[in-house]
Formats: C-alpha cells, structure tokens, sequence
C-alpha cells in the first residue's frame, strides 16, 4: 500500500473560506479544500499552484503550513496525507462557467465559520485550522463518501 500525498489550498477571504465540492455530477454533499494529489517530482508548493487554478480558475501565493490531515479506508488499502496551506488569491476571480479540465470540481463556493456548520465538510478539524491562528495535525480519521 503506498499513501498518496495531497496539497490543499486555505483561501480566507473577508471571513470567508472557499471550499469545492469535488465530486464528478455532484455526486455527493461533502465540501473541502482545493487542491490534489501530488505528483511524482512535483513540489507541494507547485501542486497546489495547479490544482487551485484548475479548479477554481485563481491563481494563488502559497503561505505556510495551517492543518495536516490523514485519512484512511479502513476497510480497504487507501490512506491519504494532506497538507494545507495558507493561500492569497493573486490572480482570477470565480466564475460559475469555469470548468475543472478534470470534471472532478462541479461547485465552488465562499462560506463562513457559520455557513460551514451546515455543510458536510472534511476535515473535522478544517474551521479550527481555517478560522485560528495555530496550525493543527489531524491524525487518521475514515474516510467519507
């Protein structure tokens, strides 16, 4: 079993943090990060650069480590490390014809800290890490579908 590497994007803007529903068709209800799996000889840094645009069509600054989260299938072979960062928006402004070269993204949306308690989001931990100041380690929670 190999764990798979990902790098999410933080994006705080006027209180609010941007989150995506990665899920082709809008298959489920679950609301994250953007960002992805990293790539052999890629940087975190330059993953989430590329995954952030091809989701959402914003060009970012990468800041610091705020959250890393690991999740798992208990049932199966899939464990996952996600590294979130803290990211400025430089460039591109969201657009509901925007389309993910992937059709993984299908929604992307700004929520507050309240608005996210009535979305299904993961991680657990994300509005502590996205809202505060420390960053925050997540061990091992199963995954969700």
């Amino acid at each position: 079993m190999c764990i798979r590497l990902a790098a999410r994007a933080v994006i705080v803007e006027n209180g609010r943090l941007l989150l995506v529903n990665a899920y082709p068709g809008a298959q489920s209800d679950l609301w994250c990060c953007p960002g992805g799996g990293v790539a052999h000889h890629t940087s975190l840094r330059e993953t989430l650069v590329r995954e952030v645009h091809e989701e959402t069509g914003l060009t970012v600054e990468v800041g610091a480590p705020c959250l890393v989260n690991e999740f798992h299938d208990p049932g199966g072979d899939f464990h996952q490390v996600e590294v979130f960062f803290r990211c400025a928006i430089t460039g591109g402004a969201l657009d509901d014809a925007w389309r993910d070269p992937e059709n993984i993204v299908t929604r992307r949306r700004f929520v507050t800290r309240e608005g996210m308690q009535h979305l299904r989001v993961k991680p657990d931990s994300l509005p502590r890490a996205a809202f505060g100041e420390a960053a925050v380690y997540d061990p091992l929670e199963p995954i969700v579908r």
